[in-house]
């Protein structure tokens, strides 16, 4: 399958638009199970406006949160799929660039040090595009995720030392929630890397804090941890919004890869309540959106 780069570029448009407008099913079915378990008065009177912020927004086709967010773009090429990586890449940057100038949203994107908003939701190396490779032939997908700043200014990353064990790991996931309280926006997917380089684990993080949720990590340990810490977060008493209650977080999220013997990296990446994300399928039969 050769690839339409025209129709990445409206693909790369749509799927901005549709992420900040549409929250996925899954976080929408998270809310409901937290609603239904949640004790603390306040806690439950801060859900339900959360609950109806969700509807009210979709109902008049606006934005579920002002915080449009650093522009994140997952992109995975199918094996008989034909594309000039460059061209891909540059196709997404201007569908991303597209859909802030057509649809009038805040663009978020500042140089680092001057501070200037080009306000097209880009600059230099952003949108942050991330490319992998599928077995699935003739397709190719791309996934849009865009990342507030309330959930990426709580991001840790911790050399631990191996003698200290899977402790460790839970402590410090455990003091990064505590850390974050309720700057992240809770309630939260708490996404956690364990292992790899010091890049790689924080990456992992990443991939954690935006899977979908009833997601599971692919490694029996790792599951192990997801079920420990989402039991453990959810005890402390931070609450929707940070101001208590038992729904501190809809879950958390592991992600392992393996390291060197000498060293035993973890990794916490937040998503806020607003876990926002988009996803094209691109077939020889044309795009389909989902989730």
């Amino acid at each position: 399958m050769k690839v339409d780069l025209k129709q990445v570029e409206e693909a790369a448009k749509e799927l901005y638009i549709r992420a900040l407008k549409v929250l996925p099913p899954d976080i929408k079915e998270g809310f409901k199970r937290l609603d239904a378990t949640e004790t603390h008065a306040t806690g439950k009177a801060i859900l339900g406006t959360m609950i109806r912020n969700i509807a009210v927004a979709e109902e008049n086709n606006n934005l579920l949160c002002q915080d449009t967010g650093i522009p994140i773009y997952n992109v995975w090429i199918g094996r008989n799929v034909e594309v000039d990586g460059a061209a891909l890449k540059e196709a997404i940057r201007s569908g991303c660039a597209r859909s802030t100038r057509e649809y009038s949203f805040r663009s978020s994107i500042v140089h680092p040090t001057t501070r200037v908003n080009e306000q097209t939701s880009c600059g230099r190396n952003v949108p942050v595009i991330h490319f992998d490779f599928t077995d699935r032939a003739d397709t190719l997908e791309i996934e849009m995720i865009p990342k507030g700043s309330g959930s990426e200014n709580n991001t840790w990353l911790k050399m631990a030392v191996p003698a200290e064990g899977v402790d460790a790991i839970k402590t410090f996931v455990v003091d990064c929630v505590l850390d974050a309280g309720g700057k992240t926006c809770p309630p939260t997917i708490v996404g956690v890397g364990v292992g790899g380089s010091a890049d790689l684990c924080v990456r992992l993080a990443k991939v954690a804090a935006t899977r979908p949720l009833g997601s599971r990590c692919e490694d029996a340990e790792g599951v192990k941890l997801e079920e420990t810490l989402s039991r453990a977060v959810n005890q402390l008493g931070v609450g929707p919004q940070g101001l208590g209650g038992d729904s501190t977080a809809f879950a958390v999220h592991v992600e392992l890869a393996a390291t060197h013997i000498t060293m035993n990296p973890v990794a916490v990446n937040m998503q806020c309540h607003s876990a926002r994300r988009a996803r094209a399928t691109v077939t020889p039969q044309g795009v389909t959106y989902g989730f």
